[in-house]
């Protein structure tokens, strides 16, 4: 396959994405109606979550036509392999939008779809068999950056770069179609979920990158001259993805957690709890992969010495051991908070009905008082005229046998305002 189809190929999946997604995009921020019959989710928000299918139909529709057009040349059975397998992975993270999977069913399907990438490209039992453990493992790893608006469409362009070097260095370009396609797909998508996203990737587009790259990068491997050291520059490629993995198996380890229960424990949540904003943490995340992207690539051009490999991962090990010591969850709630805000609860319980009453605490105090002294003992006649406000100063207030202050009666008289607008009448 020439340069030209390349390029070409480039261009319509370039092209394709971006009308689809602008397309997905003025359907998704129309006004509609909030709630549906039945309870279900509008559909704009359905074909907000699925954005991704709109670089996966850019992507594999410009492969498709370059595989019919005959520019694989003869690497025709290993390209059509890897766009059945990323098309079924897809199909898969459609399904998974709509109504969600389990882990057995979708890792079912992600290893059939990799056996049939190694049967198509016609590996040998040992490579094919490394090579689905490896597409397994990097398609779910690349699909956990699908974690802030942004982070895996700029890491998956600057693998997508890495492979399309390699594949043209190896001296095998068919095997850069994909990668071509790929990038320009999500060069096109990359504005839509930047963040505020207007469309995410989802599960759809997130299984078929991670396939495609994961399976794209086997290839290329087993491609690969003799001379060449790409046992170790190509799984550099996937440095990003696996260490976010790893950050977060390690995680969930120590806290007791569930490795299969998803939370806000990745890169981008991390550097949240940091003040980086969410682009910040895409452009940090694609800087941080572009480095050992670059060094492998060079690395497998025979222009670096594999030795120079190490600094990247020994970077990348600083950088996730830095990542752990950033909380990620809530601390536990011991058994003295747990009784000590039970008790502020019913504190607040208690007022909130006394209120609700429409009786005044103070009131309900007096009457309380008032019932206690009754049953006491007699209270004494009230002295003094009606209207009279309390005992004079430098008395005490009357009490009963058992020491409780009386409550004087209510006064029967004219209130104060009125027989002061009286005297002055008579006056």
């Amino acid at each position: 396959m020439n340069v030209l189809g390349i390029i070409a190929s480039g261009v319509a999946a370039l092209f394709i994405t971006v009308a689809l997604a602008k397309s997905a995009r003025r359907v998704a921020l129309r006004p509609h109606v909030p709630d549906e019959p039945g309870g279900r989710a509008p559909r704009a928000d359905v074909l907000r979550r699925t954005g991704g299918a709109t670089a996966v139909l850019g992507v594999g529709t410009a492969t498709g036509a370059a595989l019919w057009l005959g520019a694989a040349d003869g690497s025709a059975g290993s390209v059509g392999g890897l766009l059945a397998g990323a098309g079924t992975v897809a199909v898969l993270g459609l399904v998974h939008d709509l109504k969600p999977l389990g882990a057995a069913p979708r890792l079912a399907v992600q290893t059939g779809a990799a056996v049939l990438v190694v049967c198509l490209a016609g590996l040998s039992p040992a490579a094919g068999v490394l090579a689905v453990l490896w597409t397994v493992l990097v398609t779910n790893a690349f699909a956990l950056l699908d974690h802030a608006h942004g982070l895996l469409t700029a890491v998956g362009l600057v693998t997508a770069a890495g492979l399309l070097a390699c594949a043209v260095v190896g001296g095998d370009p068919a095997l850069a179609l994909l990668p071509t396609t790929l990038l320009a797909g999500l060069s096109g998508f990359l504005l839509h979920t930047w963040h505020p996203a207007r469309l995410r990737l989802g599960a759809v587009g997130a299984q078929f990158t991670g396939f495609a790259l994961a399976a794209s990068g086997a290839l290329v491997l087993a491609a690969a001259p003799a001379g060449r050291t790409a046992w170790a520059a190509l799984p550099v490629l996937a440095t990003v993805a696996l260490a976010d993995s790893g950050l977060v198996l390690i995680s969930r380890r120590r806290a007791g957690r569930s490795p299969l229960r998803d939370t806000d424990d990745h890169i981008a949540h991390r550097l949240r709890r940091v003040r980086v904003t969410v682009p910040g943490a895409a452009v940090l995340a694609a800087l941080w992969a572009a480095v050992p992207v670059a060094s492998g690539t060079l690395v497998y051009a025979e222009l670096l010495h594999p030795a120079f490999l190490l600094l990247p991962l020994a970077g990348t090990a600083a950088a996730v051991y830095a990542l752990l010591r950033i909380p990620a969850y809530a601390p536990p709630r011991t058994a003295q908070s747990r009784t000590g805000s039970s008790r502020t609860a019913s504190s607040r319980t208690a007022s909130s009905r006394t209120t609700s009453s429409g009786v005044a605490p103070s009131r309900t105090a007096a009457a309380r008082r008032a019932g206690a002294t009754g049953a006491g003992a007699v209270i004494p006649a009230a002295a003094g005229a009606p209207g009279a406000k309390g005992a004079a100063p430098g008395q005490s207030a009357a009490r009963t046998a058992a020491g409780q202050p009386t409550v004087p009666p209510p006064p029967t008289g004219r209130p104060a305002a009125e027989a002061a607008t009286a005297a002055a009448e008579r006056g």
